[in-house]
């Protein structure tokens, strides 16, 4: 391909420098398509780091694999929506799109489909609540009494609040008649009001629309490749009725008279990839082709009365090799590899290198590893700046005490590239798994020094407020799943599965979502404590969100704790080593 330049000396990291000289030299969005979500978070903190003012669109791949049975996760699908419907609308400004191999491999709804589907709202502007309520309802939003994830809509009177995609907090609007009064975002924990807005614009929620013209798109579609014996299908009648079905969007090609790639959403941007790209898309592509083939074969050998998968051709789902390469023919492309090669036609070296690993150091008594590392910054130092990267505010402190010791001034921190400058040693937070060299500047990573992290899964311990018995369970009550949060408990039933008979608790969620838990796995329950209050959406990001701010909050209260004894213990050693001097010149008088 004459348009794809291979750029070698990008270690990780130092490719997101890159990407960004590549949107300011040529003035033109950038595709980047990372080998999977790992790599594609650090590119993300990578580009905060050297550009933290640039507004940078993530689209991620579906969370389940290929011909499953359950839809991606809503929280995700709303994120692709939202990114779809930004780029379907025509826009002067360049920017920068992380997305992975899976992600663009995956066809989508075409722009026309997805321009049709975006609803906007200014203040002060007339407003038709039917309309919008009818929107809600068609582009796979959830009525909720309380807003508090991505794709949930709540009305009470002239308030409506709408968590839409694209948006990291809820919208409340403000009715009065038929005018759009205020439109704010609010905190959906506290309720307070977080900034006011002028004007509002709504996504679908899933790429699976359910309206007329995708029920009856699907309902000939489905006829047309299976035949028109419907027996038993649940698929065929719930999206005949209007309704949602679990892993529907699988079948995605059916609702639209045709799918359109990723690409053509940004048809002039340059397409950047990490390395070894070509042989994870074969390994994709030969998964999907198991699953349709394991899927057939299901359909194939099934009980005369059982529902069957019916899989639409992989080709209508997914990109192969073929398209990949048809894709490129025609666009500038960017394929990193931080490895240096021979010069040559489209190959070009940007001078990056794989930065210092100081594991003999860590392995050997006979080295010091801090004196190595107060060494090695002390020489790099005479070309440049030298940065360490350090994966927290706690860890960044104690590296800086541990330098100092070893005689260099102290590390200037700084929170991004823009505080570099001058030939000195700097400490910044950026959890990078690798440092890089240039001719110019010196990154070494914490992981580099201390070597890698030690991310141990806790054993698993029964606290004694964890639940032991069905006796202790009340009808009726609340109580709290590890894993998907508060339900309520309706009692036990006998499930049979594989011709066995398997007793499970029946815990409800909210819209009607039923839980059977095994009894054996009743310690993943804890009793509520209150007789009343909201459950959450079992499947939803909520449960997970709460836990999540709830280990940020721990862990910043115990960075604390460490510090106030580390001030403590300081101010101790202060305050006794003068009272040690006199008790030593006191000893030496009565001897």
């Amino acid at each position: 391909m004459l348009n794809e330049i291979k750029v070698c000396g990008t270690p990780e990291g130092y490719d997101a420098k890159i990407i960004l000289d590549e949107l300011n030299k040529k003035h033109n969005s950038v595709i980047h398509v990372a080998r999977d979500d790992k790599r594609m978070r650090a590119m993300s903190d990578a580009l905060e780091f050297f550009s933290p003012e640039l507004e940078v669109f993530t689209f991620p791949s579906w969370d389940c694999l290929p011909y499953d049975r359950v839809s991606p996760n809503l929280e995700i699908s709303s994120a692709r929506m939202a990114v779809l419907s930004k780029f379907a609308e025509n826009t002067d400004r360049n920017f920068i799109i992380l997305t992975t191999l899976n992600a663009v491999l995956q066809k989508v709804p075409s722009k026309s489909d997805v321009q049709s589907y975006n609803f906007k709202a200014e203040v002060g502007r007339n407003i038709n609540e039917r309309h919008l309520r009818e929107f809600l309802l068609r582009m796979g939003f959830t009525k909720s009494s309380t807003v508090r994830e991505a794709g949930e809509y709540a009305i009470r009177g002239g308030i409506i609040d709408i968590f839409p995609p694209g948006y990291t907090n809820p919208v409340r609007l403000d009715l009065f008649g038929a005018i759009l009064d205020g439109a704010r975002l609010f905190d959906p924990e506290t309720q307070l009001t977080i900034k006011k807005l002028n004007e509002i614009e709504l996504a679908p929620v899933s790429e699976v629309v359910l309206d007329d013209i995708s029920i009856k798109n699907f309902r000939q579609a489905y006829r047309s490749q299976f035949g028109a014996s419907f027996a038993n299908d649940p698929l065929y009648e719930s999206v005949s009725a209007g309704r949602k079905y679990q892993g529907l969007e699988h079948w995605l090609p059916f609702f639209y008279l045709e799918l359109d790639n990723f690409f053509s959403y940004v048809p002039s941007a340059t397409i950047t990839m990490d390395h070894k790209l070509e042989t994870d898309i074969i390994s994709r592509c030969n998964l999907v082709a198991d699953q349709y083939e394991a899927r057939n074969f299901a359909n194939e050998n099934k009980p005369t009365k059982d529902y069957a998968y019916k899989p639409v051709k992989p080709s209508e789902l997914y990109l192969d090799e073929h398209d990949w390469k048809t894709i490129l023919k025609n666009r500038r492309s960017l394929v990193f590899n931080s490895l240096p090669q021979a010069l040559g036609p489209n190959i070009v070296d940007v001078g990056g290198r794989i930065g210092r690993n100081f594991t003999p150091e860590r392995q050997s008594d006979n080295f010091n590893l801090f004196s190595s590392l107060a060494d090695h910054i002390k020489d790099r130092l005479n070309f440049g700046p030298v940065l360490i990267a350090s994966y927290s505010e706690g860890s960044m402190e104690r590296l800086s005490g541990l330098i100092e010791d070893e005689g260099l001034q102290k590390p200037v921190t700084v929170s991004d590239w823009s505080g570099i400058s001058k030939h000195l040693l700097y400490l910044s937070v950026w959890p990078l798994d690798q440092g890089f060299e240039t001719s110019d500047l010196t990154v070494i990573s914490e992981q580099d020094i201390l070597g890698d992290r030690l991310i141990r899964r806790p054993k698993k311990r029964r606290p004694e407020n964890f639940l032991t018995d069905t006796q202790e369970l009340n009808i009726g009550g609340l109580v709290v799943h590890i894993d998907h949060g508060i339900g309520r408990y309706i009692g036990l039933e006998v499930l049979t599965v594989g011709g066995a008979a398997h007793e499970c608790l029946l815990i409800e969620y909210a819209e009607s979502s039923k839980l059977y838990l095994p009894v054996e796995n009743i310690d993943l329950l804890t009793s509520y404590g209150h007789e009343e209050g909201l459950l959450d959406r079992l499947g939803g990001a909520a449960w997970q969100a709460k836990k999540a701010k709830l280990k940020d909050r721990i862990k910043d209260i115990a960075e604390k704790l460490i510090r106030v004894a580390a001030e403590r213990s300081l101010r101790r050693a202060q305050i006794l080593e003068p009272v040690n001097g006199i008790w030593e010149a006191f000893s030496a008088i009565s001897l």
